[in-house]
């Protein structure tokens, strides 16, 4: 299956150091060489780049780990192709416009019998299940809030989303409305909130450590979401089946 990749902070945060080690599980450490992506928020824009090349080998990954683009909301995702052919159209994260925002959103895992969900205002431009899920679940927001809601009314609205697309299958997924990211385990992810005071971590997948307390400042927040670890010297909290979490600012909420 795919994996998965997002950041929350409180301040504009580069994630070079998080995206370096899941570069390397597209194709050199994992076998998710089909493609991949990552999407940056920058107020209500969303800078986004995909290639479907291998990340391992992709120029486009190459940069984005030289060009350390800071932001305070990422989604990034590696793709083991199951369904769809490799192109470009069928990498993610995917994006998509509902209430004047940008909404991004990333998913690992097969949905059984989720095309034959009609959708009536997003359309997909590719063949995956994700994209077609994606449509999915804006279809329904949009039909049951035609303006924008409360954040309460929409958290608990977005968990009934997500153990609907777990009925289908596995629905782990990553989405963002520029504001908020919710991350939906379905059967693996993981989180962990750096704060001060800040320590080294060392990635699991490339010889590469960071001191995190010449970086920060005593007040920042930053929250990483993973498919599983990137570091081996951290502690990651794991999520449960069913388990919605939204993050805000680098700070989550649990919803079940």
């Amino acid at each position: 299956m795919c994996e998965l990749l997002a950041m929350s902070a409180n301040t504009p945060t580069d994630i070079v150091f998080s995206i370096t080690g899941l570069i390397e599980r597209g194709g050199h450490t994992g076998p998710h060489r089909d493609g991949w992506g990552i999407a940056f928020y920058e107020g209500k824009g969303c800078r986004l780049f995909r290639d479907p090349t291998p990340s391992i080998d992709s120029a486009v990954a190459k940069f984005v780990k030289g060009y350390p683009i800071k932001s305070k909301l990422v989604i990034s995702h590696v793709r083991r192709a199951n369904r769809g052919k490799v192109c470009l159209e069928n990498t993610h994260p995917f994006v998509r416009e509902l209430w004047g925002r940008m909404w991004c959103f990333a998913h690992n895992g097969q949905l059984k019998g989720i095309k034959r969900r009609g959708l009536k205002f997003y359309q997909p431009v590719g063949t995956t299940d994700s994209e077609h899920a994606f449509c999915w679940i804006l279809d329904r927001i949009r039909e049951q809030f035609p303006q924008p809601p409360s954040k309460l009314a929409l958290n608990r609205y977005m968990r009934e989303l997500g153990w609907e697309l777990d009925a289908l299958g596995v629905a782990n997924f990553l989405l963002s409305d520029s504001r908020y990211l919710y991350a939906h385990c379905s059967t693996k992810m993981c989180w962990i909130t750096r704060r001060a005071p800040f320590s080294n971590a060392q990635l699991i997948d490339a010889d590469l450590q960071v001191d995190f307390a010449t970086q920060t400042t005593a007040n920042d927040v930053v929250t990483v979401v993973a498919t599983q670890p990137l570091t081996d010297n951290e502690q990651w909290q794991p999520m449960e089946k069913g388990e919605l979490r939204v993050f805000d600012q680098g700070l989550s909420q649990r919803l079940r």
